[in-house]
């Protein structure tokens, strides 16, 4: 019985895989203008998450909330509507009584 999990000796990962990685190579000169914006709130002992990730050709907002089962995405082809609709939802909740904690890059480590 041979285990599935155990890797072919004849396996070259960049042989096999040197097709499919030629198509990222232009996505990794685009990161640059990739912007990310992430706001953590707070009310009532809950902590929710509203993020942004913005590119030329698009974006996508998250939110996160404790009392939904799942987080929420809404994606956008025009970035600067979705910072448009990020920007009324974080006031939104503002005025809701939602404290903002942070609102900048999104944290790491």
């Amino acid at each position: 019985m041979s285990n599935e999990q155990e890797p072919s000796a004849d396996f070259e990962f960049d042989e096999d895989f040197d097709d499919e990685f030629a198509d990222f190579e232009e996505f990794d000169a685009d990161i640059d203008n990739v912007v990310v914006r992430t706001a953590i709130l707070e009310k009532q002992n809950m902590v929710a998450l509203l993020c942004i990730k913005s590119a030329p050709v698009g974006a996508a907002i998250c939110r996160i909330d404790p009392r939904e089962t799942s987080p929420a995405v809404q994606l956008y082809d025009d970035p600067s509507a979705a910072l448009l609709w990020f920007t009324r939802s974080l006031s939104t909740s503002k005025r809701n009584g939602w404290n903002v904690v942070y609102d900048g890059l999104p944290l790491q480590g």
